[in-house]
């Protein structure tokens, strides 16, 4: 029987990187003294309590909100090691982050779309037209968004560690010993990146919400928010199949995704891909690490 692959994800974070392994999650964060610190915890999913999860459609919904929990316990601990919060989050700061963030995301881009879009009033009353420029106009936001905080001096910085993530990622995938000289000649684009995941999130719900017709504001609102998690299902699909096929309508849908990262990812310097190379063998298997990787902590 041919062996399962294995499959590891993550994110950039504040001087850092973390990885999703199959059974553990690793933040590497490099603190002030120039010192690799690391905090390594199980992924505790809960598609491993309940099979039901990992369904198609479903296990998309899940993914997306164990990233998001993941992805600012994370932060949290490297805003710490790096000297910038003296505390990590309590459960119900973490709590009310997710809140916080689900309802700017809401209002940035779900209320000012679809308000915005009734001035197309005046161009025709068609709903499915309506609905249209409301896509386009969440999608311009978000662009808008990406590009604002792209040139923002420590998001630079973070997004040079995005790089760093995808570097070793893509060596890992290619069966390479873990070093800065062979991460660093690899890709900083890779088709399963988060950001790739939102811009199809965002293409998708235009014809998702496209034929849904144009009742009033709070009913438009409501709407956009109880149909996420299928959008969100179907986005994770597109993404999970094309990252494993050579299909050639599956690739133009993600190259998108990919030219978008040009945005989000900045090439690293060879001490940041030693963070993540740090945090990519601390989620895998001892004997999956690949032979002659190095060690920098």
């Amino acid at each position: 029987m041919e062996e399962k692959k294995i499959t590891i994800g993550g994110q950039a974070v504040i001087e850092g990187v973390m990885m999703r392994g199959p059974e553990l999650v690793a933040t590497a964060v490099r603190n002030p003294q120039g010192r690799i610190e690391l905090e390594v915890k199980p992924v505790n999913s809960i598609a491993d309590r309940y099979p039901i999860f990992k369904k198609p459609m479903l296990r998309g919904c899940v993914s997306l909100f164990e990233s998001l929990v993941m992805g600012i316990r994370s932060l949290g601990y490297s805003a710490q090691m790096a000297g910038e919060e003296d505390e990590q989050l309590t459960d119900k700061e973490l709590a009310g982050t997710m809140i916080f963030a689900f309802a700017l995301a809401a209002v940035l881009f779900i209320a000012i779309p679809t308000g915005a879009a009734k001035l197309f009033h005046v161009i025709t009353e068609d709903p499915v037209f309506l609905n249209l420029m409301e896509g386009f106009l969440r999608l311009f936001i978000f662009m808008a968004y990406i590009f604002a905080i792209s040139r923002m001096k420590d998001i630079q910085r973070v997004f040079q560690y995005h790089g760093a993530e995808h570097k070793t990622i893509a060596c890992f995938e290619a069966g390479e010993a873990l070093t800065v000289e062979n991460v660093a000649r690899h890709t900083r684009l890779h088709k399963r990146c988060g950001t790739s995941f939102l811009l199809i999130v965002m293409l998708v719900s235009i014809f998702v919400f496209a034929f849904l017709g144009w009742p009033d504001l709070a009913e438009r609102i409501a709407s956009r928010i109880i149909l996420l998690p299928v959008v969100a299902g179907i986005s994770y699909e597109i993404i999970r199949f094309s990252a494993n096929s050579d299909n050639c309508l599956l690739g133009w849908a993600v190259k998108p995704g990919l030219w978008l990262q040009k945005l989000t990812t900045r090439e690293p310097e060879p001490e940041m891909i030693e963070v993540a190379i740090e945090s990519a063998k601390a989620v895998l298997p001892e004997d999956k690490i690949p032979a002659g990787t190095g060690s920098y902590r």
